[in-house]
């Protein structure tokens, strides 16, 4: 890394991008009563923090899913960010893009998987699933190995389990976990 590089990782506005996304992930599912009912899907989403606007060498925009930014263009927008994501959790799917300055991208896009390119069967390797991973969170755990993503954060349309990945490596907390003592029943 040259001098100038920056780590985007270690950086404290980027872990501030990451910390909110998981909030409001974890805020949106922790939101939703309707975990226990059977054949209902809860809410669920995808972010993406990317340190390169030139995401398009591995996503693919998904149609016409978009992500409101006339009502909220930053995950520094605090209640206009909540109220954004629970909407988009429950009406759309694809990946959300945010910026590491928080900004978020409009276009929804669908991440494409590892090895469906040459220069990118080196980064399989460094993937390994668990068995509660569905194909959100695959996607998520293979995106997180691109060195131009920092991480990804996923919630969990069928659990609610929060997860963030970062180069391969999963942190999750399943919904009844979250908040921990703090969490009012």
């Amino acid at each position: 890394m040259s001098d100038l590089a920056i780590d985007y990782g270690d950086h404290e506005r980027v872990r501030e991008v990451v910390d909110r996304l998981t909030y409001c992930a974890e805020h949106v599912g922790v939101s939703f009563d309707g975990w226990e009912e059977p054949h209902v899907k809860g809410p669920g989403l995808y972010f993406a923090v990317v340190a390169d606007r030139d995401y398009g060498a591995y996503a693919d925009p998904m149609g016409d899913k978009r992500w409101p930014r006339a009502d909220c263009a930053s995950v520094f927008d605090e209640d206009a960010f909540i109220g954004a994501a629970e909407s988009v959790s429950v009406e759309q799917d694809g990946g959300i893009v945010v910026a590491v300055d928080g900004e978020i991208e409009e276009q929804m896009v669908r991440f494409r998987d590892l090895g469906t390119r040459d220069e990118e069967t080196d980064l399989v390797g460094d993937v390994s699933y668990e068995p509660w991973m569905g194909s959100r969170h695959m996607s998520a755990i293979e995106t997180s190995v691109r060195p131009e993503v920092v991480a990804t954060v996923t919630l969990s349309e069928e659990t609610g389990r929060v997860s963030v990945f970062r180069d391969g490596e999963a942190n999750s907390i399943r919904r009844e976990e979250i908040g921990g003592r703090w969490r009012g029943e």
